[in-house]
């Protein structure tokens, strides 16, 4: 009978947890010190009314560190000696859960987690978390990413029958970022590689790239940048042109900004760095000539 038991807990909490699942829809958020900053929490559970909602936050340098908690629509929790610096709210009828979190400071900057527990104390489940940046600077002036793309040299296709499409972002913050690729049309993500975010002076820069294979050589990618300072609030969608096709004037200009010239670019990048190696190549020759011409000489010299 224990048995049965536990194989019926078992299954009821396994589809409890795959029904349960929490969005966190912004990556960041950015705010300037002093006002107050909102967090929301999309919650997708039968039980919305009595669920446990805790939120926790994390910071570079420190372990998770747990908020508070709360069942009721709404709750106001102290931080530290700090009164009224938390507002937790529950809105019914959309499901979502809030974190508002007032007189903002620097050491306010971390990455605040939104938590169900299935059963308190059994499980929690975690949303993606949304990074809070803490400014003084010009939220209004223009921060979203400014794209940069570069396509597959022809040479790199004769050779490897592959291509390389080199999606760069720069110009933007704060620094969180997500980038993903996807065929046009499609709704499969596609493996990408993604380089570190890289500070440039009070901005950050990102690459990300594709490599597309011969068997989708006929098909246009899409690079899709999500970022909080986005304008209209949408995502990105950068296209790139198939390989197979041609790129012509009129689909730089309508297209991507500058192909064309960002493709002979890329290209005479790839003949000089060819040049430079055989230019290498043949300083290495010459100078092994003339050191065992000298080695030779040498020894001619001591056998006479």
């Amino acid at each position: 009978m224990a048995l049965l038991e536990a194989v019926v807990f078992s299954f009821f909490w396994a589809v409890g947890l795959g029904m349960l699942r929490l969005e966190q829809p912004e990556i960041s958020i950015t705010a300037a010190r002093q006002k107050s900053a909102l967090i929301a929490c999309k919650v997708s559970s039968e039980n919305f009314n009595d669920a446990y909602i805790h939120w926790y936050r994390h910071k570079s340098d420190q372990g998770m560190e747990h908020l508070m908690y709360h069942v009721t629509v709404f709750t106001l929790s102290h931080l530290g000696e700090k009164k009224n610096k938390l507002e937790a709210r529950k809105i019914a009828s959309t499901s979502t859960a809030t974190l508002k979190i007032n007189f903002l400071e620097q050491e306010d900057e971390a990455t605040y987690y939104c938590i169900e527990s299935l059963w308190p104390d059994y499980v929690k489940v975690f949303g993606d978390g949304t990074k809070l940046a803490v400014t003084d600077r010009n939220l209004a002036a223009d921060m979203s990413p400014k794209p940069t793309i570069f396509l597959p040299s022809i040479a790199e296709i004769n050779l490897h029958n592959t291509g390389t499409h080199l999606c760069l972002l720069e110009k933007f913050f704060p620094d969180a970022i997500k980038v993903y690729w996807k065929e046009k049309n499609g709704n499969t993500v596609l493996d990408s590689q993604q380089g570190d975010v890289i500070q440039t002076n009070d901005t950050y820069m990102k690459f990300s790239w594709l490599t597309v294979t011969q068997k989708s050589a006929d098909k246009e990618h899409i690079c899709i940048v999500k970022h909080e300072n986005n304008k209209r609030g949408t995502d990105q969608e950068i296209l790139f042109p198939s390989m197979n096709k041609e790129v012509t004037t009129d689909v730089c200009l309508k297209d991507t900004s500058g192909t064309m010239q960002l493709q002979l670019t890329n290209t005479s990048a790839y003949y000089t760095y060819l040049l430079l190696l055989l230019k290498s190549a043949l300083y290495f020759a010459i100078i092994t000539y003339c050191l065992f011409r000298e080695t030779t000489v040498c020894s001619a010299w001591k056998r006479s």
